[in-house]
């Protein structure tokens, strides 16, 4: 297993502080009340700020306060993690800000997705940070995802399983089927989110890395364009392997009786994948939907090509 320049976070353990943060959309009191509960129910202790919700035309609160809530949780020396209430979009009008910030010395859990990928990029692309791609707190309390893959975060956030596992995934071109092992840190998230990185000083290409990418409500053609718009940027340069989870709510609308509504988003993979030389493949049950497993960013990783993939990444374990 090749070894992560990356700096691992440390497991928590039962009343370590995690500091409840909401760089993108807001959720109703009673979605935060369920969301802080899962947490309780672990034995951790939410942080909220007194203002973490308030007026703004589209996000949670204004720039200047949620900026705000996101340093004082980085360089906060009491709290163990950071984790997001929920996705939809702000992170990128904090990015410029939050870049002034001087890079702490030790590493914290942070977990969200979807708009949270900002963050994630940065810490793994600029501060050298692992992090966690996982379950948010509005979904976390609504006990709508299965019971195994909540037990499985719960197991990689107190450092109890040593690596994340995804078997069967589908190759998608000529390279991902020859018999390889490719050695790499994990990199990406949302394709839209990654998209509005391009043209700006926070776009890093993920060079000698493996690539991760998934998203909701973008039909075939947006999939399309966003990828062949990466590619012409160079973006995928250097880049190992591609691996792509769900896209989910990406059916195409009927517009007349008889037409189907499949999604054309697993053709435009494949001809994604048939257009370039680095192995892709599809089936890490990671999205939007109901399939929410915890993908760890910037950390060690496995992925075996053949006639079916696997993807295993380690996970900082607790030390006995």
């Amino acid at each position: 297993m090749a070894k992560s320049s990356k700096k691992l976070w440390e497991p928590l353990k039962k009343g370590d502080i995690v500091d409840v943060v909401a760089p993108g959309f807001s959720i109703s009191d009673e979605k935060l009340k369920a969301g802080l509960e899962f947490l309780k129910d672990l034995g951790l202790k939410p942080r909220v700020p007194n203002d973490l919700f308030g007026e703004d035309i589209v996000c949670s609160h204004r720039d200047e306060i949620r900026l705000k809530h996101l340093k004082n949780a980085f360089l906060a020396k009491d709290s163990k993690a950071i984790w997001c209430v929920r996705g939809g979009y702000g992170s990128i009008r904090l990015i410029e800000e939050l870049s002034k910030l001087k890079k702490p010395k030790q590493n914290k859990l942070f977990i969200g997705y979807s708009d949270a990928c900002t963050i994630h990029n940065y810490l793994n692309q600029f501060w050298g940070f692992a992090s966690l791609h996982g379950p948010l707190l509005d979904r976390l309390g609504e006990q709508t995802l299965p019971p195994t893959q909540v037990e499985e975060l719960i197991k990689i956030i107190f450092g109890e399983q040593s690596e994340v596992l995804f078997k069967n995934l589908k190759p998608l071109n000529k390279a991902a089927k020859s018999k390889r092992a490719i050695r790499a840190s994990i990199a990406g998230g949302n394709l839209s989110v990654t998209q509005t990185h391009l043209g700006t000083k926070f776009c890093r290409t993920p060079k000698e890395q493996i690539l991760f990418f998934e998203d909701i409500g973008e039909r075939g053609y947006k999939v399309d364009k966003m990828l062949k718009q990466l590619e012409m940027a160079g973006y995928f340069k250097g880049v190992r392997a591609i691996v792509f989870g769900e896209f989910t709510g990406s059916d195409e609308p009927l517009r007349h009786p008889g037409d189907s509504s499949d999604s054309r988003v697993p053709s435009v993979l494949s001809r994604f994948a048939s257009e370039i030389k680095v192995p892709v493949l599809s089936g890490v049950p990671v999205g939007h939907g109901s399939l929410q497993r915890p993908l760890p960013l910037g950390l060690s990783a496995e992925l075996k090509c053949g006639s079916t993939g696997e993807l295993k990444i380690k996970v900082p374990t607790v030390k006995k």
